[in-house]
């Protein structure tokens, strides 16, 4: 079954474009791989995986290593990426104020938006006396059900996507902490609704805490959402509490311009 951005069945069209990209999404984790990798991974002829590997690399998508002759990333992905920010106008209305945040916290803050039944990182910032805390994540996509950026999102979806969710994913375990029970996570979600902001208690990540709150649109859709994540053990009560309020403050000034 081939799914959409938004979860859905779609039917594929051009399967020799879908199979090329399929193998373009090969290297998303950074990996270096060979023509014999890829053809044995798709069940695919070594001179066809070929072809495609040259046009992509013609074209900028991917770089080879002239001594391994292994392929990579190139550079022309970043020119994408690049486009792709730009075209979200909440990343221009955003920024500013989550420099502010991260100054003020101390802390990391993200901006991810959903895509499917995963969070889609589109920016992020970090606090300006802390370049040592720097970690470059656009693109990236993670679990909802773990994720402070993903609970604030789900807990405001309309109940029938919530329960589509649950139905479509395995809630999978990341550590100890992960929420892998329906009505557990029905709970948390709950919740969440309720206080205005989501936890991921190194649910996600061991020893990273995070806190995140809903980003709406005009029509008091969700459309994105906006977090804080750290060390565990930065993350008090009362900093909780603090920075929700902070956050929150920065939310609705971003939420004036969608």
């Amino acid at each position: 079954m081939n799914l959409g951005s938004d979860g859905m069945e779609i039917e594929i069209k051009v399967k020799s474009l879908h199979k090329a990209l399929d193998i373009l999404n090969c290297f998303a984790g950074g990996e270096t791989l060979g023509v014999t990798e890829i053809s044995e991974r798709f069940g695919l002829c070594k001179s066809n995986v070929h072809n495609i590997l040259c046009t992509f690399r013609q074209q900028g998508y991917l770089e080879q290593n002239p001594v391994t002759g292994k392929y990579r990333l190139g550079m022309q992905i970043m020119v994408l990426c690049k486009g792709l920010t730009d075209s979200f106008p909440i990343t221009r209305i955003a920024l500013p104020y989550m420099q502010e945040m991260a100054d003020r916290t101390g802390e990391r803050v993200y901006m991810g938006i959903p895509y499917g039944w995963e969070v889609f990182y589109l920016d992020s910032t970090y606090p300006s006396q802390s370049p040592s805390l720097i970690r470059r994540v656009l693109g990236l996509k993670v679990p909802m059900h773990c994720t402070g950026l993903g609970k604030a999102i789900l807990a405001n979806l309309p109940e029938e996507q919530i329960a589509r969710f649950l139905d479509s994913n395995e809630l999978t375990a990341y550590t100890d902490r992960t929420i892998t029970d329906r009505k557990q996570l029905l709970r948390e979600l709950n919740r969440t609704r309720l206080r205005g902001y989501a936890i991921d208690d190194m649910e996600h990540e061991f020893g990273i805490k995070c806190l995140a709150l809903p980003v709406f649109d005009k029509d008091r859709k969700v459309y994105a959402s906006m977090s804080v994540s750290g060390l565990s053990s930065h993350f008090t009560e009362e900093k909780i509490r603090k920075w929700a309020v902070i956050g929150r403050e920065y939310v609705e000034k971003i939420e004036n311009y969608l």
